[in-house]
């Protein structure tokens, strides 16, 4: 019987196929090599494959799409609800097998090699701004138990890097300052290496148009408005701003029942990334706000009844639905009160 649909769970080196034919029967349950895949499918008519949207599943998707063969990813949460029993290979591809011809599931859009590389570029950026602050820490430390601390900030560091390289400084022994300076070196080095980076993303931010104008929109700076162009290609599979704010998680947890609403704190689902910058980008216009509050009379009200963490996500959830709102429509960000007199 030929094959219609197949779930494939990937992994590694070892790939577990399980495939079904028109009637629903299984026709295909095997293992394949990595260097198995290729030939097996390029000798399969054309049918629909379904994968976990998880490591290498872009890179997979693509390779079996040039076969001919209809690929959709799904969300692994997704699919967990049909796997039945234990958890094996063989089980979770007949999970995926299953899930993949639901119609109320939802898919992953399939990224394509250059978005995947902008995204790396700020995943590598978000790598190195940890190894910096780790270092920054280490410094700090090392140098607060012999009695040296500088200030917090930038100026603090730039401080403690000029006592480190000063050979004349007493107070640093030998093996200290050995240890120090290794820090020091490191630390600069990531400085170039993150000020490169940062480069290359502007330059990325002034050939993109979308990325252009979500900088229109307050908190959002470049970081944030190409983060979010690369990882949103389509807005338009998003509903509405709601639905955008939902899957970067900044609405709360329901646990709602019996015609109850019950709403906790944020679900925190989707990707950590993005609302992380927006969280960030919110705490800076709250900042502005409370300085100027006459220019932010909506953030003023809302600061004055709610705590200032709680207004920051509603104010990140705010500039999603904006965000959103310009990637399907188009247009750039007007302030309330130009929007009022236009």
């Amino acid at each position: 019987m030929q094959v219609t649909t197949i779930g494939l769970d990937i992994a590694k080196n070892v790939f577990q196929v399980h495939g079904v034919d028109a009637h629903e029967t299984v026709v295909i349950r095997k293992a394949l090599r990595r260097n198995q895949m290729i030939a097996f499918f390029g000798a399969l008519p054309s049918c629909l494959i379904g994968m976990e949207a998880c490591a290498t599943a872009h890179y997979w998707a693509r390779e079996l799409t040039k076969l001919g063969h209809e690929v959709r990813l799904m969300p692994a949460k997704d699919v967990k609800a049909y796997l039945k029993r234990n958890k094996n290979d063989a089980a979770d591809a007949a999970a995926i097998c299953e899930a993949v011809r639901r119609p109320t599931m939802r898919f992953v859009p399939i990224k394509t090699a250059e978005q995947q590389g902008r995204l790396m570029q700020h995943r590598t950026r978000d790598l190195l701004m940890r190894q910096r602050t780790q270092l920054i820490n280490a410094l700090r430390a090392h140098l607060a138990e012999l009695g040296i601390v500088a200030a917090q900030g930038n100026n603090g560091v730039a401080e403690l890097l000029a006592i480190v390289a000063d050979e004349r400084d007493a107070r640093l022994p030998i093996d200290a300052r050995a240890s120090v300076i290794v820090l020091a070196a490191q630390l600069e080095a990531l400085q170039s290496t993150i000020g490169s980076l940062d480069k290359r993303i502007k330059m990325q931010h002034r050939a993109n148009d979308a990325s252009m104008r979500l900088e229109t929109i307050p908190g959002i700076g470049i970081i944030g408005a190409t983060a979010i162009a690369a990882t949103v290609t389509d807005a338009t599979m998003f509903r509405s701003g709601r639905d955008f704010a939902a899957w970067i998680g900044l609405v709360p947890r329901q646990k709602s029942t019996g015609g109850k609403q019950k709403l906790g704190p944020i679900c925190k689902q989707g990707d950590p990334y993005l609302r992380r910058i927006l969280v960030v980008g919110a705490h800076a216009v709250l900042q502005r706000a409370m300085h100027n509050p006459d220019k932010y009379p909506w953030l003023t009200q809302l600061l004055a009844r709610r705590p200032f963490k709680v207004v920051a996500v509603a104010l990140a959830n705010k500039m999603a639905r904006i965000a959103w709102a310009l990637l399907a429509h188009g247009g750039t960000y007007r302030a309330p009160e130009l929007a009022a007199a236009a």
